[in-house]
């Protein structure tokens, strides 16, 4: 469902084309508020958000059993992948919000700090409904993987004014779906929201940013590191050993595309590289998982 918040947010960005240069603006020399591009964005935010998640609860909850608000403790299940899905998430989500507030010219450590909760903004509300619902409930996990999303941008703008290491996500589809696809996925797209089983989350390091400007270096090379999980079927794990499946957890290490370093004068390119930059690129991949062992890819997505 993160997903969906965060596709919401992105067309955002796509409508407004806001990343002309992305180049921070210090206190010192902030750019006045430009207060028409804040009623738009303001605006917008808030009735495309709350027709959201007015049909969100009419479509995805209509059918669940309602009860009291309640917590749920999830956090056993799928092996933390959607924690890493949370993070994820809300970590691009604060991402969006503080770049649009320096597109309305609002003062850069204001844009940091205020546009950093947008992750937790969006998230928050999903789990209040989670928790009128009496097959699961509000998830604590899933909200601290939301805060830890949120603040892990914030740290980076204020300690950089950047961002140098960026969680991405990649996917491919598995043979675990047809198992359970009313719980998997029946089609690709519903797989790449639902089978854990071929998600994976990275975070692509820029390494050149750590090095000092004449370094020889490509700026353009980052490394990855990446977190996935495979053989889950069922939620629970005794469950889904019992069924006779092998959960276990996978590391990855891969080259990866700086994609924000090829940005140039277009409004339009910018924000195309600005948006592709959370998905990790096809390459080569070396994982390490406890049946296997370690194990080449050629080419891995």
């Amino acid at each position: 469902m993160y997903r969906y918040l965060l596709l919401f947010w992105l067309c955002i960005l796509l409508l407004l084309q806001p990343l002309q240069g992305m180049a921070a603006v210090s206190d010192s020399t902030a750019a006045q508020v430009n207060k028409d591009r804040l009623l738009v964005l303001g605006s917008g935010f808030a009735v495309g958000y709350t027709a959201m998640l007015v049909s969100l609860n009419k479509a995805w909850y209509k059918e669940q059993e309602r009860t009291g608000f309640h917590f749920f403790n999830d956090n056993r299940q799928w092996k933390q992948m959607d924690k890493a899905g949370h993070f994820w998430g809300a970590f691009h989500e604060s991402r969006a919000g503080i770049d649009l507030l320096r597109w309305a010219g609002v003062p850069d450590k204001k844009a940091i700090l205020y546009g950093g909760l947008t992750g937790i903004l969006l998230q928050t509300p999903i789990e209040v409904f989670d928790g009128f619902q009496a097959d699961y409930g509000a998830s604590v996990g899933d909200a601290i993987a939301n805060t830890v999303g949120s603040a892990a941008v914030v740290a980076q703008e204020l300690a950089w004014r950047e961002v140098r290491i960026m969680p991405k996500f990649s996917f491919q589809t598995t043979h675990y779906a047809a198992e359970r696809p009313n719980v998997l996925g029946h089609t690709m797209p519903e797989q790449v929201l639902k089978d854990y089983n071929g998600q994976t989350y990275w975070l692509s390091v820029n390494v050149g940013d750590f090095l000092k400007e004449e370094s020889k270096y490509p700026k353009w090379l980052s490394i990855a590191v990446g977190y996935g999980a495979e053989g889950m079927v069922y939620n629970d794990p005794e469950l889904n050993e019992a069924r006779g499946f092998n959960d276990r957890r996978q590391f990855y290490l891969s080259p990866d595309l700086n994609l924000m370093h090829f940005k140039g004068r277009s409004k339009v390119l910018n924000t195309t590289l600005y948006v592709l930059n959370i998905i990790k690129i096809p390459a080569p991949a070396l994982e390490y998982n406890r049946t296997d062992g370690l194990r080449f890819h050629p080419v891995y997505f």
